[in-house]
């Protein structure tokens, strides 16, 4: 039988009971709840036959970037084929099941494509929405979450139920495609709108980063960090935004208390978590910080995804916690794996090739003290090191390396150029970048007086 859902669609769901539990999931999943777990797992309790339900569980797994998931998704496309030929499906559902298979079989670019169309013709499905916003995240495709949102966004009105998160999506898509003041005021609208959206939250806070207000980023999060207590494991990432806002007040002690008192305090396996630890750390490092034995964990977990070859942007943040927990054999298996997902013929093979290998032996020369070849392997990688997905805000570690390593081989017109594309990207200056500046004005000047036989001659 179909059913009509929260957004005015039909579904097939063989239980009205059922519905109830599904827009509890739509909701959990919008708001990064902790309890969308359960909400999909009653949903599929009470209707074991609801295709999309299994197919949209199936993403949800996708999206963590995990081994084992892969099964589970395969289990659950299998489960969701089966309703389909049993119960039949409306269009909009049978694109999900499609999608799933799409990025099962290699291509979540597909799959993202297929839910675009369905999107088209379902424009106030904010599940729909919210998916490919999130598979189009993991590929770095900010100019492909922004389409996909302005193409519906006149369907979203301040009646729709699920405005202000998409509203909070919208401002993240701007803010990745560095239209800052538009996120800034749409992110602000959709907390306002609704006060548990994080992602429009932490939207605002990558607009502050990106434009050099690190004291207001504090007290946006700081003020608003209730809006995080309900989500799943988001809520370390924001924890790790108020981090970075620290970071540039050389508040130390600040960013290693929430290192350990939010960031890592429930040393967690996600990918994600760990990507926030490692970041972390290398960004304390890059400056000088002693960090103890913090990387000891993040390494012990890296170690046992070794062979995961699921995400790039996950492999090479398990790259650098076994580089920080001194794992070299780990290590040197992981970058012989990236190497070997690059022959592959899937999209993330593509990644792999392009940005994935030469930023894995970036980083493995890095570890090595080898900083003219770590240079020039990461610098290799940043034109397409957006294709490893996340946001600028995470990739700027890479970015941050690759200046490191510059200056560490003497490249002070290296590092220069680099610290000013940087620059302009995040349009104000941080103090990252305005110390690496001057050292770089202190080479360029050692660099005239060893050139010129009157300047050595006063220097003398």
């Amino acid at each position: 039988m179909t059913v009509t859902d929260q957004y005015g669609y039909e579904i097939t769901l063989s239980d009205p009971d059922a519905l109830g539990s599904w827009h509890a999931t739509n909701r959990a999943f919008l708001a990064h709840g902790a309890d969308t777990p359960a909400h999909i797992g009653k949903t599929l309790e009470l209707a074991p036959d609801f295709a999309m339900g299994h197919a949209a569980h199936g993403l949800f797994c996708l999206l963590l970037g995990r081994r084992e998931l892969v099964t589970s998704a395969e289990k659950d496309w299998r489960l969701a084929d089966q309703g389909r030929r049993a119960k039949g499906v409306t269009e909009r559902e049978a694109a999900i099941v499609d999608a799933l298979r799409d990025w099962l079989d290699g291509y979540p670019t597909r799959a993202a494509s297929r839910l675009d169309a369905a999107l088209a013709a379902h424009p106030a499905d904010a599940l729909l929405l919210k998916l490919i916003h999130a598979i189009r995240f993991v590929l770095g495709d900010a100019a492909g979450m922004r389409s996909s949102i302005e193409r519906v966004i006149g369907s979203y009105g301040p009646d729709h139920i699920a405005a202000g998160y998409v509203h909070g999506c919208h401002a993240f898509a701007l803010e990745e495609t560095g239209d800052y003041a538009a996120a800034e005021r749409i992110g602000r609208m959709a907390v306002e709108m609704a006060p548990d959206d994080a992602w429009g939250l932490h939207a605002v806070a990558h607009v502050l980063d990106m434009t050099g207000r690190f004291d207001d980023g504090r007290i946006w999060l700081e003020t608003n960090s209730n809006g995080w207590a309900h989500c799943n494991n988001f809520r370390y990432h924001c924890w790790w935004h108020l981090a970075l806002m620290h970071l540039d007040r050389r508040d130390f002690d600040k960013v290693l208390a929430l290192y350990d008192q939010e960031i890592r305090r429930d040393q967690t396996d996600d990918y994600r978590d760990i990507s926030n630890g490692a970041s972390l750390l290398v960004r304390l490092e890059i400056e000088g910080v002693n960090v103890g034995g913090r990387w000891e964990e993040l390494a012990r977990i890296s170690e046992r995804r070794v062979d995961d070859s699921c995400n790039v942007f996950a492999d090479l943040h398990y790259l650098m916690s076994l580089n920080g927990g001194n794992r070299r054999v780990a290590a040197e298996r992981l970058v012989e794996n990236i190497e070997t997902m690059g022959e592959g013929a899937s999209d993330m093979a593509e990644v792999a090739r392009v940005a994935g290998v030469p930023a894995a032996l970036g980083l493995d020369a890095y570890r090595r003290g080898n900083y003219f070849s770590a240079f020039h392997h990461l610098d290799r990688a940043r034109p397409t090191l957006k294709t490893i997905g996340g946001s600028h805000a995470q990739r700027d570690v890479f970015e941050r390396l690759t200046v490191d390593a510059a200056l560490k081989a003497g490249l002070a017109g290296d590092a220069e150029r680099v610290l000013k594309e940087r620059l302009a990207l995040r349009t104000a200056m941080d103090r990252f970048a305005e110390d690496r500046l001057k050292l770089v004005e202190r080479m360029h000047e050692a660099s005239r007086i060893m050139q010129d036989e009157r300047l050595r001659a006063a220097h003398a």
